[in-house]
């Protein structure tokens, strides 16, 4: 991919352009990079969008914070920034992909910079929650209570960062190749203070002292908690283990999102349906924001 930079909310950001029109920010998640959109991003850009995916802060060659903040209210803040920079108008969209999936949803409280919203493999923080702390989702995401021990970075810096090879093998359906997206997402975190700053996002968002405590949910609450405003697209992978979806849920989570919204289980894909079943989301994506969902 070829790179340009822009400063945003003081970071230094480097980004993959695509396309002429309204802005379509994509935003990528945890062990992942722009790579993730290498799908959508044409597509989008063939359907008239100016389509931007950078890599998240922490994440090289984008820059470090200054003050070290990892919080998912600086992701947020980070979105709307590039929006303003990047000169988008109200008819932006906005994708945002696992760890950025709560950043999307807290973004898209600025509504006069986004008209429709593309959340994919995260539910909204109210569904979010009781699923995570489920005894299946609490072995599911098990990752996220290693990561708070101070021997996950050795962990995950052993053998050229075999354990990012494990989990794509476990979030994604069987017989997915990940070469592609290993190669790009390892290159952004072998570096010592990079994976660092991708684990202190969730030693920032799931802190065991607090972890679901009344404090830590109005937090959250307060930065990603409020029903978008806009249209929004939420996707799931039927082979991801990371929640256990049912057609209960799928129409809880419609029930609680504004009018023209959808949420959908895609057959064959895992936690990275973007990658593992590019065809099918990128139609269903292209046919919301087409205003045909």
């Amino acid at each position: 991919m070829e790179l340009q930079r822009i400063t945003a909310n003081g970071i230094d950001f480097a980004y993959a352009e695509m396309g002429r029109g309204p802005l379509a920010l994509l935003l990528h998640g945890f062990p992942m990079s722009p790579a993730t959109y290498r799908h959508l991003m044409p597509a989008l850009a063939d359907a008239g969008y100016r389509v931007v995916a950078p890599y998240l802060r922490g994440f090289a060659p984008s820059a470090l914070p200054a003050d070290g903040s990892f919080r998912i209210a600086d992701l947020v803040a980070d979105a709307n920034a590039l929006h303003e920079a990047l000169g988008g108008e109200e008819d932006a969209v906005l994708v945002g992909h696992d760890f950025s999936a709560p950043a999307a949803f807290g973004a898209a409280q600025a509504a006069q910079r986004w008209s429709k919203l593309v959340v994919c493999d995260v539910p909204p923080l109210q569904v979010f929650g009781p699923l995570v702390l489920t005894p299946e989702g609490i072995e599911a995401l098990n990752h996220f209570w290693f990561f708070q021990m101070d021997v996950a970075e050795q962990v995950l810096a052993a053998d050229d960062l075999a354990y990012l090879d494990w989990i794509y093998r476990k979030f994604t359906a069987e017989g997915f190749d990940a070469t592609e997206d290993l190669r790009y997402a390892k290159d952004a975190l072998r570096a010592p203070e990079n994976l660092r700053a991708a684990l202190a996002l969730y030693r920032t968002a799931f802190p065991p002292a607090g972890f679901g405590s009344p404090d830590w949910a109005a937090e959250q609450a307060a930065v990603w908690g409020a029903p978008p405003v806009q249209p929004t697209l939420n996707l799931f992978g039927a082979e991801d283990p990371s929640f256990a979806l049912t057609d209960v849920v799928l129409a809880t989570i419609v029930e609680g999102l504004p009018k023209g919204s959808h949420a959908e289980i895609v057959q064959g894909a895992g936690h990275i349906g973007l990658v593992e079943q590019p065809a099918v989301v990128n139609d269903l994506i292209l046919r919301f924001l087409a205003g045909e969902l």
